[in-house]
């Protein structure tokens, strides 16, 4: 991918690209670049160009790539809704003794942080208060115009799963709640560059803010996962999650999408006391009766595996308009014919049924205010559906019922804390790493993108006191603003800050697992995104369809 800082040097890198003996491949205009293949000599001068900037993605491969090949079917989010109770769970509480009215629950009152790759302002998520922009902090969170929309298009398909609200009468999408508000915290560009130290400077941003004004966060939706080398006790990415859970938010996680075969989950969702969520298959039809577990979901394990199921598979929801998988992937569109105003297009992977999940969250937090996350597990597991011959491990409890969870009693139920986050964030990473886009050196060992040393006792200790941002400094860095500025795009939105430091100036981080070595013509013909991850393996999303509906 080449991205350039103005027009000029955009038809000077193309033409470079063009008498080295390469192709432009696809205009990418939402973030001022194009794909293309050039032959390796040329990737220096491009390099050296002024205001030019090139990720290279030949060296990637993603695992279990092959499984997706074969995916087909839609999945209307609807008959997902419905399915699962979200449309007749009942506002009246079983705790008061009185006899449900009828009154449907939305979500309303309830704030889900979503930290992902941005909101774009589409139809269906830009009614007045509905989405809330905390701070960016990915790498584009420098580009004024970029700042906090979804150039990669996976946080908008996710936040009109849990609270799209679409008032056009007949066609309009609604989502799981679609009264609750999204917070949406950004941490992933178009080009995949995230790091683990992001993705916590988030989570602890989040805990931090929970009870901010009109705020009142009480559900975490997060996709991103890695293959961690060590156990979620020492994880410092468990243990973020788990101080956002004991500070009463329900931190919602997908499973991971290596397949059967994966032993473990993804960190953080191998945190036992977080609510890990893996994918059904609909098998094409809006009954439960014929549903089996998504053979992309981690099976995990004897000591931990999903804890609960929702739909993962062929999920439609709305589309980012002009986002990298819009641009370069069109067949993803579904077809005029059926969707005329072309703001929808489907998707598959854990990370969907992670957001059915938080949608429901956010009713039964409606419902009860004052359910703790503990209460909240254990409503969602033990009036689950079993799933029929599912998999010992990987069906989990089975799946969601909210109905059947909105009606029974508030459980007396508490998990033990586990995590110190006193182990590696090198570590955490597993083979998610950003690179150097100029050096191809990868972000590694115990700093953060500013290069500051990660210290686990200091960190930990300011993590639990919820000290760790002072500000909008952490971990000695100045990552962003310090306190809600104006609009933007029409929502409440979180003041930027300049970035200083290797970060940004003179040698941008990126992030190599998108564009040609994960995204292939084969993965879209036959319907599927076949990359599971984002920024080297970490975004649990198995598959974007790419077929226009017939």
């Amino acid at each position: 991918m080449v991205r350039a800082d103005s027009v000029a040097a955009l038809t000077a890198a193309r033409a470079l690209v063009r008498r080295s003996g390469g192709t432009v491949k696809q205009d990418l205009g939402v973030i001022h670049g194009f794909s293309a293949t050039v032959p390796v000599f040329a990737v220096p001068q491009l390099n050296t160009m002024p205001g030019v900037r090139v990720t290279s993605d030949a060296a990637v491969r993603m695992k279990g790539m092959n499984s997706w090949a074969d995916q087909v079917g839609i999945t209307m989010l609807a008959p997902v809704i419905k399915a699962a109770g979200g449309d007749k769970a009942d506002k009246d509480s079983p705790d008061d003794g009185v006899t449900p009215t009828g009154s449907v629950l939305t979500g309303a009152g309830v704030g889900v942080a979503l930290i992902d790759s941005g909101v774009a302002p589409v139809k269906g998520l830009y009614n007045v208060g509905q989405v809330v922009y905390g701070p960016d902090l990915s790498f584009e969170s420098q580009i004024a115009n970029l700042r906090n929309l979804d150039t990669y298009g996976h946080g908008t398909h996710m936040a009109g799963i849990i609270a799209g609200n679409d008032p056009t009468s007949g066609t309009g999408l609604h989502g799981m709640a679609p009264g609750a508000r999204i917070i949406s915290l950004k941490v992933a560009t178009a080009d995949g560059a995230t790091d683990v130290s992001q993705v916590i400077a988030a989570i602890d941003w989040v805990v931090a803010h929970r009870d901010d004004p009109g705020l009142n966060i009480r559900v975490l939706n997060l996709s991103f996962g890695t293959d961690s080398v060590q156990s979620a006790a020492l994880d410092p990415l468990s243990f973020a999650v788990e101080q956002a859970w004991n500070k009463g938010i329900v931190a919602v996680v997908a499973a991971g999408n290596d397949g059967f075969a994966a032993g473990n989950l993804t960190m953080p969702a191998a945190n036992p006391k977080v609510i890990a969520v893996g994918a059904a298959d609909p098998m094409g039809t809006d009954a439960r009766g014929d549903d089996t577990v998504a053979s992309f979901t981690n099976r995990g394990n004897a000591v931990r595996h999903p804890d609960v199921l929702a739909a993962g598979r062929s999920i439609v929801s709305l589309r980012a308009p002009g986002s990298y998988i819009d641009r370069t992937y069109p067949t993803a569109r579904i077809s005029a014919a059926l969707d005329p105003e072309q703001r929808l297009f489907r998707g598959s992977g854990t990370s969907q049924a992670a957001a059915v999940v938080s949608g429901a969250v956010a009713l039964l937090l409606q419902q009860r205010p004052g359910l703790t996350p503990d209460q909240v597990k254990n409503l969602l597991m033990t009036t689950a559906i079993p799933i029929r011959n599912g998999d010992l491990y990987a069906a989990g409890a089975g799946q969601i019922d909210v109905v059947k969870a909105a009606g029974k009693k508030t459980p007396a139920y508490q998990q033990t804390t586990t995590a110190t986050g006193l182990g590696k964030l090198e570590a955490s990473r597993g083979s998610a790493h950003v690179y150097d886009s100029v050096t191809g050196a990868a972000l590694t060992g115990e700093t953060d993108i500013f290069g500051k040393p990660w210290a686990p006792a200091t960190w930990t200790a300011a993590a639990k006191a919820q000290r760790s941002w002072t500000g909008g400094t952490w971990n000695g860095s100045a990552w962003t603003g310090t306190t809600w500025g104006a609009s933007a795009v029409g929502q409440q939105a979180w003041t930027p800050v300049t970035w200083s430091g290797r970060s940004w100036s003179g040698a941008a981080w990126t992030g190599r697992s998108w564009s040609s070595a994960v995204w292939t013509g084969r993965s879209w013909s036959s319907e599927t995104w076949l990359g599971r991850s984002w920024s080297g393996r970490s975004w649990s999303s198995a598959g974007w369809t790419g077929d226009p509906w017939r």
